[in-house]
């Protein structure tokens, strides 16, 4: 019964989806064959973008400049000086913003090879950048050896971090006292909330919402069509991860922050460079309903600070 329920509600939600499609995000487009690319993934192609880590370098630039940064402005002022940490930097695109504005940065990443390629990448570019580098985990690095930040970022890493209530609290040993930390991630279950766009199934990595199947079901969907185990793993451990807008908000709260801003993006930001899609904000009625709010919102965008912080001013 379980099993059929569950069916029967990604068939709805694929309905509802492709529905809003037409009948919304059309209206973005001067025609239709502009639209059509975007479902083909042709602009450029969905795979191309992760084999190609420099198409990904810069356009993650473009957006931390374009959006992110001014976000952030609206709780502090970007400018020489600012200490800024960026937790899950891969190969640093999100920060050539920041050194721009001659910010002292640190990224931090897991992945040896990324932060070896975000080495590369800024030294040739800003060979005198107040920059440092780390390849480990956040739990491993101490308050000693990289200080405190007023602000801290994290674009599309906190659904990849397990106990995100524990990852949270540990936030908090690099803030500033007035420090800021923000947040834009996709909710697990919108449309590709699976990361499913990584497999190389043109059909897979095109069609939404099946992540929300039952792990046995969604696992021997990917096998069938032949996704290496590679993948596999890594889109299953992200369907272990993945988070919602109410259970982010719960642990929020829950960890003694409290919301500063907060917004519903029908149309992810970052969207605009990958298919060029001018971002739009979620419709007010869909932003007020829980739960339903989360199929339809491509990306939110958050900025946080301690509760504390928030008294003592």
């Amino acid at each position: 019964m379980q099993v059929g329920s569950s069916f029967a509600s990604n068939y709805k939600c694929t309905l509802i989806w492709n529905v809003y499609i037409r009948d919304v995000l059309l209206e973005n487009f001067d025609d239709r064959s502009s639209f059509n690319k975007v479902l083909l993934h042709t602009h450029p192609k969905m795979q191309d973008r992760h084999k190609n880590r420099n198409i990904y370098f810069e356009e993650q630039g473009i957006t931390t400049k374009k959006y992110v940064i001014p976000y952030i402005k609206q709780a502090i002022q970007i400018e020489k000086g600012i200490r800024v940490l960026e937790i899950g930097c891969g190969e640093g695109g999100n920060l050539i913003p920041f050194i721009e504005l001659n910010c002292e940065v640190v990224g931090i990443d897991l992945s040896k090879r990324k932060i070896e390629i975000a080495k590369q990448q800024i030294s040739q570019k800003y060979a005198n950048a107040n920059v440092k580098l780390i390849e480990n985990n956040i739990y491993d690095v101490s308050h000693d050896e990289v200080g405190t930040f007023d602000v801290i970022f994290l674009r599309d890493v906190i659904e990849h971090i397990p106990n995100q209530k524990r990852f949270m609290e540990h936030l908090k040993v690099f803030m500033k006292p007035n420090g800021v930390i923000f947040f834009g991630f996709p909710p697990w279950t919108m449309p590709f909330g699976g990361h499913q766009q990584i497999c190389q199934s043109k059909l897979l990595s095109k069609l939404p919402y099946y992540h929300l199947l039952p792990s046995f079901l969604y696992k021997s969907i990917l096998k069938l069509f032949g996704e290496k185990q590679v993948t596999i793993d890594a889109l299953l451990e992200i369907k272990s991860t993945g988070i919602g807008i109410n259970r982010f908000n719960r642990i929020v709260d829950s960890s003694n922050f409290q919301f500063i801003e907060k917004d519903f993006y029908l149309i992810n930001p970052n969207y605009e460079v990958k298919f060029g899609l001018k971002p739009r904000a979620q419709f007010s009625i869909i932003r007020r309903i829980p739960y339903l709010r989360d199929f339809f919102t491509t990306c939110l965008y958050c900025l946080i600070k301690d509760k504390k912080s928030l008294t003592n001013q």
